[in-house]
């Protein structure tokens, strides 16, 4: 971080006033004694051009290092980029760096124009992250922290599973997440990163930041969430350290006597108990013991982290047994008969089905190459409206591509048809997401297109993920995990046309790697030869 303040104006100033004064008394050739004013004020001048040139020397000086640190990082991180990126650390940080501290280095330089840098640096910025995108990412972080209980001292330190590029939190980079967290009223995770910050100053970290200002936020973030007496702690805490800080002062009073007005209540409660004979304050409480609780009643939040985390996966050794492994001729399909595909059972109801090595490493990075110039934020359906909207909880960006694209594009379009007997007409263009979320398959919600709803969903996997990024389904507890050229096909609609709600589901995040998917979304039209309607409505 840069926190170098900018002496330059100052020492010019001084230079000019002296000059000024000079400038103004012609006649100090005249007086050996106004001579001597001016030796004196020559000396000022050369202290001053010392300090002056100390303070250019300070910030040039400060520039190299800069430039050695981000040398060297941009260095190792160009060499994989998507592997660096892949550790959520490092994205916060590249958001962080660009967005803020590129700007001080821009305040410390920016007494020189000439050489062109500043120029450039300002044309550059206005493409730069916002405020919103740096949000965005320690919003990003924290849904992670949550989703795989993480905590904030594993993150900070970089020990995530499967990482190739650790990187370490500095203090300021865990007080930025807390006061991101702060601004959105969040004061459970405010806690957590100024706690952590607070850890790493006692730890010896050197920093720019003072521990006052961490465990004033630390302990109104505490006081927040009820925990007077915790947050009465840290306040004095701060004194110690400033005796004169005003607001910790107030709020030391302020706890102390919310502390005092809870303690006279619960002793008044106390003495109402003995009055009518039913104290029990020596008698521990009973813990009711609860029946375990089944999966059916977590709520869906709840079920999904857990999923995510490789938890609560209702698949018992019994169905696990009637799960197989085959290879695959697509009902005698010509191009499958002698060459089949592996195919294998991942769930049985709702049946998902996977095939294996079933795109080529060639056609999965041209399927990159095409996609990555038109990659947008990724839409939803909206209930209200009918149409397609960007979703702004959706960190996932989308590219959709067809044959006019490349054959290729055909050539797969084709592979699926083929092996699912499907037709692909009515489908969807081949939708290319980089970090993936799916959202609930909606009644009706495309309607518009004239080709029913969505029928089938092709998922092609072409990446793998080193921790994190499951496809899940809550409502029968069941998780599908990223495999490199592999592909996993399901059924939304039973053969009746009735929507299969167990085949609702959702991405989890990716919490170290790159998750790279294509799919395809087939709908009704079309099929009504190729999976003839069923006579019964979960048929």
């Amino acid at each position: 971080m840069l926190w170098i303040r900018m002496e330059l104006p100052c020492w010019c100033l001084l230079l000019l006033s002296c000059l000024q004064s000079l400038s103004a008394h012609n006649d100090f050739f005249t007086s050996i004694g106004q001579m001597t004013d001016l030796l004196y004020t020559e000396k000022d001048l050369v202290t001053s051009l010392k300090d002056y040139i100390k303070a250019e020397e300070s910030k040039l000086e400060q520039v190299k290092r800069w430039a050695d640190k981000l040398d060297s990082l941009t260095a190792t991180a160009t060499q994989d980029p998507e592997g660096f990126l892949g550790h959520p650390v490092n994205a916060f940080k590249l958001m962080k760096r660009l967005n803020t501290e590129w700007g001080n280095l821009e305040s410390l330089v920016l007494s020189d124009t000439t050489d062109g840098f500043i120029s450039n640096l300002t044309i550059q910025r206005q493409h730069f992250p916002t405020d919103e995108d740096q949000t965005g990412a320690a919003k990003a972080l924290l849904r992670l922290q949550d989703t795989y209980r993480l905590d904030a001292n594993t993150i900070s330190t970089g020990n995530l599973p499967g990482v190739k590029h650790k990187s370490h939190m500095t203090v300021e980079d865990c007080y930025e997440l807390g006061k991101i967290a702060y601004s959105e009223v969040d004061y459970y995770h405010t806690e957590l990163w100024m706690a952590q910050a607070l850890k790493q100053l006692d730890d010896g970290e050197e920093s720019t930041l003072d521990k006052v200002t961490v465990l004033d936020y630390l302990s109104y973030a505490i006081y927040q969430q009820g925990e007077i007496e915790r947050a009465l702690e840290y306040t004095k805490r701060l004194l110690e350290l400033d005796p004169e800080h005003q607001r910790a002062k107030g709020n030391l009073k302020y706890f102390e006597f919310q502390l005092e007005k809870q303690k006279k209540a619960a002793d008044a409660e106390t003495e109402k108990q003995k009055e009518q004979g039913t104290t029990n304050t020596t008698e521990k409480k009973k813990v009711k013991k609860r029946s375990p609780k089944t999966f059916s009643l977590i709520p869906e939040r709840k079920k999904y982290e857990m999923l995510c985390r490789g938890e609560g996966i209702r698949m018992t050794p019994r169905r696990q047994s009637r799960l197989f492994c085959r290879y695959y001729d697509s009902n005698r399909n010509p191009k499958y008969v002698l060459g089949p595909v592996k195919q294998q059972d991942e769930w049985d109801r709702p049946y998902i089905v996977r095939y294996l090595d079933i795109i080529s490493d060639a056609e999965m990075e041209r399927i990159k190459q095409l996609a990555k110039p038109r990659l947008r934020r990724a839409t939803v359906h909206d209930p209200q409206t009918g149409k397609l909207t960007t979703a702004q909880y959706r960190v996932s960006k989308s590219a959709w591509l067809t044959g006019y694209d490349d054959p290729m594009i055909d050539t797969i379009n084709q592979r699926i048809e083929d092996l699912t007997g499907l037709e692909m007409d009515t489908a969807e263009e081949l939708q290319v997401k980089s970090y993936f979320k799916v959202v609930k398959d909606e009644p009706d919600a495309f309607k518009e297109l004239g080709t029913g709803n969505r029928i089938a969903t092709w998922l092609f996997y072409m990446s793998n993920v080193s921790a994190g990024g499951a496809t899940v389904f809550p409502d029968v507890g069941a998780a599908v995990w990223p495999q490199k050229g592999t592909a996993v096909f399901w059924y939304n609609l039973f053969a009746s046309g009735e929507g299969d709600y167990s085949t609702r589901h959702a991405a989890c995040p990716v919490l170290v790697g790159n998750k790279w998917v294509s799919n395809k979304w087939i709908h009704e039209r079309g099929q009504e030869w190729r999976r003839p309607c069923g006579l019964s409505e979960a048929e």
